[in-house]
């Protein structure tokens, strides 16, 4: 799995049925070499619309290439440590462009490439058929969330992944389960930090807690997000795309205050998505990258005392979506729904992922 970031690729052995028998075997990161990073970022800064997927292809082919190359290498490396039978590979690729009306979700990656490259079978394109029959394409953690509620034995929990993109998990007393995209997570963070030093992202949130918060701009970012197609009443699944929202307020803005706003604005949108939902006094486990960043960690606190790291459970968090992923490709080698009507809109409870066998 290779997230927002586009920093490198997580990668997980897990064992499991695709029901509730679980285990983990080996976790291992793999860092994008500055090249790939660069040109990651590069392509994704160049579209804004599906038209610049077509406009951009004689460099999206050939990255698509490098990144199925690199993955075939991380493959063939944990597959050697491991020294197990891996009876197949889940492959997210690297997300480049979502957008759920149009129903396209573009990630980079060649799943037959990787076949062959590997020698494994290969289950990837976990999106396409979701959105074919009406969904969003995201989120598709929720499955893998209701797994941890029940191995944890919560009686009602809600799982916050900042990734990127901030994702919701609600899962009832009846293991009743929901799931949404509620806002940018740290995307608009480390674009900043990109942007205007040779950092990738803000460790521990330290730049941000530095600088000061500009009301006025906040006030405008806040705006733009609400009232842009009027998100609160547009129903109770979103999904988004890294480009959705404008960040231009900032521009203007020392690296510091910059930092400071953008934190402020990410905070804002999860504590009001929370109270709207009945959330900010239950439960919550936080996920994903951003609960690493202590600042925006101590703001989201502050609201909610209940909410604790993932990493409290004895679970390591920097592998809940490389697992996750592992989890729904055996559940699409098996035929198991992973995207349903409450998590992602979908028609009906929907199974995911092309098979491909060298």
């Amino acid at each position: 799995m290779s997230g927002t970031s586009a920093d490198g690729v997580d990668a997980s052995i897990i064992q499991s049925d695709g029901d509730i028998k679980y285990e983990v075997i080996l976790d291992k990161y793999f860092k994008y070499n500055q090249s790939i990073y660069e040109k990651i970022h590069g392509v994704k800064e160049e579209i804004n619309n599906s038209k610049d997927l077509v406009k951009l292809t004689k460099k999206i082919q050939p990255l698509e290439k490098e990144i199925t190359r690199f993955h075939a290498d991380v493959v063939n490396k944990i597959v050697k440590k491991s020294k197990l039978n891996i009876n197949f590979v889940g492959f997210h690729g690297q997300t480049i462009f979502h957008n759920a009306k149009e129903k396209i979700s573009k990630q980079l990656g060649d799943g037959k490439l990787l076949s062959k490259l590997t020698n494994k079978t290969i289950i990837c394109s976990f999106r396409q058929n979701d959105l074919k029959n009406g969904g969003h394409g995201a989120p598709l953690t929720p499955i893998f969330h209701k797994l941890f509620k029940i191995k944890f034995k919560i009686k009602e929990v809600a799982f916050l992944n900042i990734g990127g993109i901030v994702n919701l998990t609600i899962i009832l007393n009846n293991n009743d389960m929901s799931g949404t995209d509620i806002g940018p997570g740290m995307c608009l963070i480390d674009r900043w930090l990109r942007e205007k030093s040779k950092k990738n992202y803000d460790k521990n949130g330290t730049i941000a807690k530095s600088g000061k918060i500009n009301k006025v701009i906040l006030n405008k970012l806040l705006e733009n997000f609400y009232e842009k197609e009027n998100i609160l009443t547009k129903g109770p699944i979103q999904s988004f795309d890294t480009k959705y929202f404008n960040y231009s307020f900032v521009k203007d803005l020392s690296l510091e205050d910059g930092a400071a706003t953008l934190t402020e604005f990410t905070a804002q949108i999860i504590i009001s998505s929370l109270k709207k939902l009945n959330l900010h006094r239950k439960e919550i486990i936080l996920c994903g990258g951003g609960r690493k960043n202590n600042f925006l960690f101590e703001k989201l606190k502050k609201e909610n005392p209940y909410m604790k790291l993932i990493d409290e459970y004895k679970v390591d968090g920097d592998f809940i979506e490389s697992q996750a992923f592992a989890y729904l490709a055996i559940r699409s080698y098996l035929g198991k729904p992973i995207s349903f009507p409450e998590t992602t809109g979908v028609s009906k409870p929907c199974t995911g992922g092309l098979i491909f066998k060298n």
